[in-house]
């Protein structure tokens, strides 16, 4: 009797083992894909590059292997290729401390008034979040460029007020920020993590804040920014990923001018690939720039200690 019974449990045992096999073998064959365009499209040039980095390589002879020649150049070299790159690298410093904190700052402000529950509030938020899916556009980047012409839309704006026309794109000086313009007009994405953040406050803690007599810009700052510190965190590292990566805006609508005043590090890499040919340089500028960002990065990440705040 007791082997029969060992005969039926090993008999139930079996299939469902079986099942279990065939459901891990599955969910592999459905990863597969992903797998499969991580290795050649993201860790394949991310190799690549580290190869093309320490090489001399234009494309056309055999490429020389030079060590970090170029990294060398790059950073302590007097030829052209070497002080554009370290004008670039200023440039995309400028670009970045000029766009972070717009880009927060408008969008934080927006959640925050989108936040209220108004007649008509989901079509605000709509139209609010529109210029993020649209803003990366060549089309759009195009149609900025003229907005800000010497005839363009914003100096005839200024012409109805009596202020004379400001040369947006031929001047050194509001070149940039022109390009900052337009990654802060694309806050939609930032905008919408604020808001659900925003609507995840508890409102208890708004109510005792009330009772204590806390104003409502005090309470924002007392209750509402502590809270969603994490979120913040968050979308300032996205932001500041995004702006060191900018190439549209600078490629399209000031072609890196005037006296090289927008030429971001992404426009350089792209000069020196397509333009020059120097797959070595560029692959070199490029691991710079990734460094850069990951300093950037560990730095937010290792002061969040002291100004984010987590609910557990």
């Amino acid at each position: 009797m007791e082997n029969v019974k060992k005969m039926v449990s090993a008999t139930r045992e079996k299939p469902q083992r079986t099942n279990k096999k065939s459901r891990f073998n599955s969910i592999y064959l459905y990863l597969l894909p992903w797998f499969i365009g991580i290795l050649i499209f993201r860790l394949y040039p991310f190799i690549n590059a580290i190869y093309l980095s320490l090489q001399n390589n234009n494309l056309i002879t055999d490429p020389e292997f030079i060590g970090l020649a170029n990294y060398q150049e790059l950073l302590f070299g007097s030829t052209q290729t070497g002080v554009l790159f370290r004008t670039s690298v200023m440039v995309t410093f400028r670009y970045v401390f000029l766009t972070v904190p717009l880009v927060l700052v408008f969008a934080l402000f927006v959640a925050f008034i989108l936040n209220f529950r108004l007649k008509g509030i989901n079509f605000f938020r709509t139209a609010f979040y529109i210029p993020s899916i649209l803003g990366g556009s060549v089309s759009v980047s195009i149609i900025w460029k003229f907005m800000f012409g010497n005839q363009g839309l914003v100096n005839a704006f200024l012409e109805l007020f009596g202020i004379e026309a400001v040369g947006w794109l031929v001047d050194t000086r509001f070149a940039i920020i022109v390009l900052a313009l337009l990654r802060a007009w694309q806050f939609g994405s930032v905008m919408l993590i604020f808001l659900s953040a925003l609507q995840n406050v508890p409102v208890s803690l708004y109510e005792a804040a009330s009772i204590d007599g806390a104003t409502k810009i005090r309470q924002f700052f007392t209750v509402t920014v502590p809270i969603i510190t994490p979120v913040i965190l968050f979308n300032t590292i996205q932001v500041l990923v995004n702006a060191f990566q900018e190439f549209n805006a600078a490629y399209l609508v000031s072609d890196g001018g005037p006296l090289n005043s927008t030429l971001l590090l992404n426009l350089f890499i792209y000069r020196t690939a397509f333009n020059s040919f120097q797959m070595g340089i560029s692959s070199a500028a490029s691991w710079i720039m990734f460094s850069i960002i990951m300093v950037f990065t560990i730095i937010l990440f290792k002061s969040s200690n002291h100004w984010v705040h987590y609910s557990d």
